[in-house]
């Protein structure tokens, strides 16, 4: 379970910018591509967050597409799993975003 090790850092991240305040809530964005399973996540954020300032934190989850673009038309295409090909029928694909693991905002008091 990669989420645990994952958990870990943002953690991390998110104590070191709160600064000694309690954070409310922790918005992070997750590529629909980088292999992440929410309910894992949750949990190990609970666990990873006991004793910190993200005690009790609201864990706010926005997801964010695959999106790559095509080496030969340059279409922009959508995917679901971290390869593909484009309707012109070219697999020469220059991934855009959906790896994304980024502690966006907290809400902190």
């Amino acid at each position: 379970m990669h989420e645990l090790g994952l958990t870990m850092e943002i953690v991390e991240i998110a104590v070191e910018r709160a600064q000694g305040r309690s954070v409310k809530k922790l918005r992070v964005e997750v590529g629909k591509l980088a292999a992440v399973v929410p309910d894992s996540l949750r949990f190990c954020f609970d666990l990873c967050a006991k004793g910190t300032v993200l005690e009790g934190a609201e864990l706010v989850l926005d997801w964010v597409p695959g999106r790559a673009r095509c080496g030969s038309c340059g279409a922009d295409v959508f995917l679901k799993v971290p390869y593909g090909q484009c309707t012109c029928g070219h697999s020469d694909l220059t991934l855009l975003s959906g790896h994304e693991l980024i502690v966006a905002d907290m809400e902190v008091v």
